[in-house]
């Protein structure tokens, strides 16, 4: 039995007698419990055994549920806890991102989710999509009739998506190969997809005709989500050899420098388009 005072009650029960009736109370023995903790806050309890595809973890294709049992790669349980965060500590970590304080894998706590990444991409894919339809309703409007073009948003579905799926899975896979212990596939895919908060505001503000502007932009976004991601991957890519984590960090730039470029002239090169639409790679 239990109390609403947060115990657990264990009785312990003599094997000559066998009868509950007749225990005493100084056999009785309370301890802590979180049971009404874990309620109250309406998480899934977290396994302490490792992360996901981590080097110290269990088996990659499962995870130990609540009563022991395994949690299959195709079943809706092996996800769920990746998206166990609330609103305040989605809030939390985007603040994190924007203006660093400390390290972005200490904020997250050894809980890193999918939830804050999958809609901060997909804010991003939207932004993108209405910002350059407006620039370039503006920068064509007098030439000719506009007509929307949808292609744009399947565009940057690809691009956005494409980037902060396959990236981290690469650089991840990269790191096991060189022996990383530390790399983690889920703080990986934490860390990219909270750094494309930064391009939210960018693209909004390169709807902007003024084409140096755009530039400004792009190089504020590119400047602030490297810069995060620097910081934070040096510790985790540091733990290979130096010519090999030189080599790695370079090319982690370099591709979210392209990243950088893509969003500018793909979606706000409007500026020299006279009349003429800019066409998508996608």
């Amino acid at each position: 039995m239990a109390s609403n005072a947060g115990y657990d009650v264990v009785v312990d029960i003599d094997d000559d007698d066998g009868d509950l009736g007749h225990t005493d109370l100084a056999d009785l023995e309370f301890h802590q419990s979180n049971y009404n903790q874990d309620q109250a806050s309406g998480k899934i309890p977290q396994n302490s055994s490792g992360g996901f595809f981590s080097g110290g973890g269990g088996p990659s294709g499962s995870r130990s549920g609540d009563s022991g049992g395994k949690r299959y790669l195709w079943s809706l349980d092996f996800y769920a806890s990746f998206f166990d965060v609330d609103t305040n500590e989605v809030v939390k970590r985007c603040m994190a991102a924007l203006f660093p304080r400390t390290m972005f894998l200490d904020v997250l706590e050894g809980n890193p989710d999918l939830y804050g990444p999958f809609w901060i991409t997909t804010t991003v894919v939207l932004i993108l999509f209405l910002s350059s339809t407006i620039a370039q309703y503006f920068a064509r409007m007098k030439d000719e009739p506009y007509t929307y073009d949808f292609g744009i948003l399947s565009g940057a579905a690809g691009l956005m998506y494409g980037y902060t799926a396959f990236v981290p899975i690469a650089l991840w896979g990269v790191l096991k190969w060189y022996g990383s212990e530390s790399a983690n596939l889920l703080e990986c895919l934490c860390l990219y997809g909270y750094s494309n908060l930064i391009w939210v505001p960018v693209a909004i503000a390169s709807s902007s005709p003024i084409a140096i502007l755009n530039w400004i932009f792009a190089g504020i976004g590119f400047g602030v989500s490297a810069l995060f991601l620097f910081r934070n991957l040096y510790p985790v890519v540091s733990a290979t050899d130096a010519k090999t984590a030189q080599v790695l960090l370079i090319v982690v730039v370099a591709l979210h420098a392209g990243l950088a470029l893509a969003i500018k002239i793909l979606f706000f090169h409007h500026s020299v388009a006279k009349g003429k639409k800019p066409a998508l790679m996608f």
